[in-house]
């Protein structure tokens, strides 16, 4: 590397983002050790632990970021079919080879190390919507563009809702998001607004109730449009199909989802009480944040961390830890963080002059987005539990080196902007 382009490369580079990024990595790996210190100090040191393993791993991600920042950006458009077949063959060799954990056969051990190929998925999916819009310049208003790109969104979702790892696959509907920023109709919102709130209503409502209700609701506005064609027929469509989708949700629940995905929908609905089942995660996770109050009980003094009340509390379930050793003034700190990377890249991705770039910087901050809203909503209970990891927190390698390389590709795209069109 010449002097000029290694000046180019240090003054181009967002460091605020890194500095984000390595604060998050920070109180992630401290968080970590608190939530499996036992009161030896040796255990600060002990590379077998949870912790010992992030410290590694936020390293090797470093590692693997910084180089990252040292390819050319067109790497990354020109190979992107290349590191999306990739992941889809990961996504089919997990099912044939994967490991079996809590239900989910979502991993391929590597000896000591599991890889999880729907962490990797995210960004190989991110890199070809980004170019499947940026050299094809899609109408995403006309039934070709849309169906195209609901191809490569919907494949690996798919593999990965067969394993079953139905939260990570849920992860994949946050594409919708830079697809309407490159000019999706906003009835598709509307529309997963509406399939959200149906839902919901399907386990809340009787069905006795709820299909005649739909279709006077449906009546009513195909009567006052009845001499619009094009709106009545659009209606009748639309309350068919609102028919049919309160049919397939009530047949997936009670053939597709596991008994405990079932449980945790029917406990965040308030239809069942399970304070020692599956509710039990959720109840020491409010019971933890709430007793942290405005500052929080200290470093390594909180009772339901210390002594192992909340499960998973080092991977989903890590904010909990925060909420009670930090209190709010933590949480805060946290959300702030994150809610700052995220009008970061934002802002990053508009400056692009590649749409390449700009549609992969939205697909990176929807990713990150729905990552953080989802993972805390679970620990609050506002969310079933889906078990997602909380970005750059959690602990877990596959989910930080996933995230790493998500977020260094678009620094590199965005580095090199002036460059790469």
């Amino acid at each position: 590397m010449s002097t000029q382009q290694g000046n180019r490369f240090f003054f181009n580079v967002d460091w605020i983002t890194i500095l984000l990024y390595v604060a998050l990595c920070t109180i992630g790996v401290v968080n970590i050790f608190a939530s499996i210190y036992n009161g030896s100090v040796a255990t600060e040191f002990n590379l077998a632990t949870n912790y010992g393993k992030q410290l590694m791993y936020i390293v090797t991600g470093l590692i693997l970021g910084f180089s990252i920042l040292l390819l050319d950006a067109k790497f990354f458009s020109v190979f992107s079919p290349i590191v999306y077949g990739l992941t889809l063959l990961l996504l089919v060799a997990v099912l044939v080879v994967g490991r079996k954990v809590a239900g989910n056969q979502a991993w391929i051990p590597l000896g000591s190390f599991r890889l999880q190929p729907s962490e990797l998925a995210k960004f190989g999916t991110a890199l070809l919507v980004a170019r499947y819009v940026g050299t094809f310049n899609p109408k995403l208003r006309d039934v070709k563009s849309i169906f195209f790109a609901g191809v490569i969104i919907g494949i690996p979702m798919f593999l990965i809702m067969m394993q079953p790892d139905t939260g990570s696959a849920l992860v994949f509907l946050s594409f919708m998001f830079p697809l309407y920023r490159e000019g999706l109709s906003g009835y598709f919102l509307l529309i997963f607004l509406g399939m959200i709130v149906l839902f919901i209503a399907d386990f809340l409502v009787p069905m006795t109730i709820l299909v005649p209700l739909i279709l006077a609701i449906g009546g009513l506005f195909i009567y006052q449009n009845r001499r619009k064609q094009k709106i009545m027929f659009s209606s009748i469509i639309v309350t068919v199909v609102a028919i049919l989708y309160l049919f397939t949700v009530r047949l997936a629940y009670e053939k597709v989802l596991e008994p405990h995905q079932r449980t945790r929908i029917e406990i965040m609905l308030g239809l069942k009480t399970d304070p020692k089942g599956a509710g039990y995660n959720v109840i020491q996770s409010k019971i933890a944040i709430g007793s942290g109050q405005l500052t929080g009980r200290g470093f390594l003094e909180g009772t339901q961390t210390k002594y192992g009340y909340v499960p998973e509390q080092s991977t989903d379930f890590i904010f909990s830890t925060i909420g009670e050793e930090w209190g709010f003034a933590g949480c805060f700190t946290v959300i702030a963080l994150y809610i700052f990377m995220l009008l970061r890249i934002i802002n990053l991705a508009e400056r692009q002059r590649s749409t390449f770039s700009r549609v992969y910087g939205y697909c990176v901050a929807s990713i990150i987005f729905f990552h953080v809203f989802i993972n805390i909503g679970m620990t609050i209970g506002i969310i079933p539990v889906i078990g997602i990891p909380l970005p750059f927190i959690s602990y877990g390698g596959s989910s930080l080196w996933s995230f790493t390389v998500l977020l260094f590709i678009f620094l590199k795209l965005d580095s090199n902007r002036m460059g790469f069109i």
